[in-house]
């Protein structure tokens, strides 16, 4: 028997070019997930993507702050912020959506990042939780009810959207082999899964939506 997608969306976390091979912060096997997301649109009738979308002074990159180098961890704002190489910045290729990700079906694309005061690696809201970009209502006005959560990273933006979506009330999945890790640390990714567990995220994996298993 078929799972039942109503009143569900599949959620496209930053598949952009910058986080795939040759890109300014590439995620390993990125590009491998890209298949696997077109496959799942087909099933979903409801698709929102999000989109790292960095002015070029954005604070959470090391080139902006003088004698610092990626890694280093600063305060910003009030945060620690951990430093990355400039990536997704508003007008290069880096930022676009990968070409072979089918956005045909999509509904809506939720920008993030844009405030160069604060990182932003949720979809819903920046890591201050100051300003959001408006997904949850819209996902609410919507009538959407659970959230299926794919893309990149799965240490990162994904974990922190994946997060978000349960604090504001959706049954949240997230399709664990449609996603891949930064991996900053070794241990990262398994860390993810774990806080997203614990959070009342639900770990599946395409299958139970492509060979049409109830879950």
């Amino acid at each position: 028997m078929a799972m039942n997608l109503k009143n569900s969306a599949l959620l496209i976390v930053d598949v952009q070019n910058d986080f795939l091979p040759g890109g300014a912060l590439a995620v390993g096997g990125g590009e491998e997930v890209i298949p696997l997301i077109n496959a799942l649109q087909q099933h979903f009738n409801f698709i929102v993507a999000t989109q790292d979308f960095h002015p070029a002074d954005h604070g959470s990159f090391a080139a902006n702050h003088e004698g610092k180098k990626v890694g280093e961890v600063i305060d910003l704002n009030g945060l620690p912020q951990f430093l990355w190489p400039v990536h997704c910045v508003q007008g290069s290729m880096g930022v676009e959506f990968h070409e072979e990700l089918n956005p045909t079906n999509w509904t809506a694309i939720f920008q993030k990042g844009k405030n160069s005061e604060v990182d932003s690696y949720s979809g819903f809201f920046d890591n201050a939780r100051r300003e959001d970009t408006g997904l949850g209502d819209f996902l609410q006005n919507e009538g959407i009810m659970n959230v299926f959560v794919t893309g990149l990273a799965q240490d990162y933006c994904v974990k922190f959207t994946a997060l978000d979506s349960v604090s504001l009330g959706f049954k949240t999945f997230l399709i664990t082999d449609a996603t891949k890790a930064v991996n900053v640390n070794v241990s990262d990714e398994e860390k993810a899964l774990e806080e997203m567990k614990n959070a009342g995220v639900v770990l599946i994996e395409s299958s139970a939506i492509l060979d049409h298993v109830r879950i």
